[in-house]
């Protein structure tokens, strides 16, 4: 799907309708659903630099986070994109929303987003896409708290956010 449908909402999450996705990141951009997912291994978070051609292109961000299709459950959504772009699956806690906007050259980011925490092994193979992620490392919590305060541009701006919903399910 070169330029999928999303989900636009209301401030409250309901469901408004359909735009495809090229047009809710345009502009202002247009208020739709999405989710971040955090995965822990212990006291470590699994992080990913955004592959460079998407909006907010090469920043560290939370493990993995997209946009649920129409019609389709946003646990559903995270379940089916962790597998795409991690190639494992785990059971996922919902953590909470909020929303936020902000600005790429690329284009808007303007996001219901729903926080999902999970937690794996040290046996879980963790097998990238390479097409949707630059990198990816193991850090932990608190290193990655000190690092958002101290270089918040190596970062996405809705992961500090995200980060506050995160510790509903880890401490």
């Amino acid at each position: 799907m070169r330029n999928p449908l999303v989900t636009l909402v209301n401030e409250n999450g309901k469901i408004i309708g359909t735009a495809d996705r090229e047009s809710a990141h345009s502009g202002k951009g247009k208020l739709h659903r999405a989710f971040s997912i955090f995965i822990f291994k212990k006291n470590d978070v699994l992080l990913q630099k955004r592959a460079p051609h998407k909006l907010f292109g090469s920043l560290w961000t939370n493990t993995c986070c997209s946009h649920p299709r129409p019609n389709e459950t946003a646990i559903d959504a995270a379940l089916r994109r962790l597998k795409e772009e991690f190639g494992f699956d785990c059971p996922l806690t919902e953590c909470g929303s909020f929303i936020y906007r902000a600005h790429d050259k690329k284009g808007t980011e303007y996001e219901y987003d729903i926080v999902f925490v999970g937690e794996i092994s040290d046996r879980t193979p963790v097998t990238p896409d390479t097409n949707e992620i630059a990198e990816w490392k193991w850090m932990n919590i608190e290193e990655l708290k000190d690092d958002l305060k101290n270089n918040p541009e190596k970062y996405s701006p809705w992961l500090p956010q995200a980060l506050k919903y995160a510790s509903c399910d880890h401490s």
